[in-house]
């Protein structure tokens, strides 16, 4: 990293700005062109791993490109606030942000419930949440096992 003065490494820091962020972007390969998609994730860290979970339709783009190559990179963003200076070419952009890669595993229909409630503690203040059995039969979840990870922070005193 370039600029290890915003490297975050504690892994206590990372895990709480991935919970500040509310969109994970997953970057996909495709044929000329990586496909990049914002999505809605839920994570765990245990052991000393993260993994990161997302719902989606049974079929379409990302599934097909998930299918061919399991492997993606991520980035999750969050805490923006522009800070002006005198000069407008002398402003900056407070941030948090993390990015990584892994490897994806579509879950089977017995793993989708706690993969689930994963995802909606993520937005949620509740621990426990009670799924619709035909919600939950129409949609896939699959798992992001996170290989790497690195995290950057800029922030300004006030």
């Amino acid at each position: 990293m370039r600029r290890q003065d915003r490297e975050v490494t504690n892994m206590d820091e990372i895990i709480t700005i991935m919970k500040k962020c509310d969109v994970c972007r997953l970057a996909l390969f495709d044929e000329e062109f990586p496909y990049i998609i914002p999505m809605n994730f839920g994570f765990t860290y245990q052991n000393g791993e993260i993994e990161l979970y997302f719902h989606c339709a049974k079929a379409g783009k990302k599934l097909d490109l998930i299918n061919l190559n399991p492997k993606v990179g991520f980035e999750m963003d969050c805490s923006h606030r522009l800070i002006l200076d005198e000069k407008d070419c002398s402003c900056s952009m407070e941030f948090e942000s993390i990015c990584g890669s892994g490897s994806i595993e579509i879950l089977s229909e017995e793993q989708k419930i706690q993969a689930l409630t994963y995802l909606m503690q993520q937005y949620s203040k509740k621990s426990s949440f009670e799924f619709n059995a035909n919600g939950v039969k129409a949609v896939n979840v699959f798992k992001l096992k996170v290989h790497k990870i690195f995290a950057k922070r800029l922030k300004h005193s006030n």
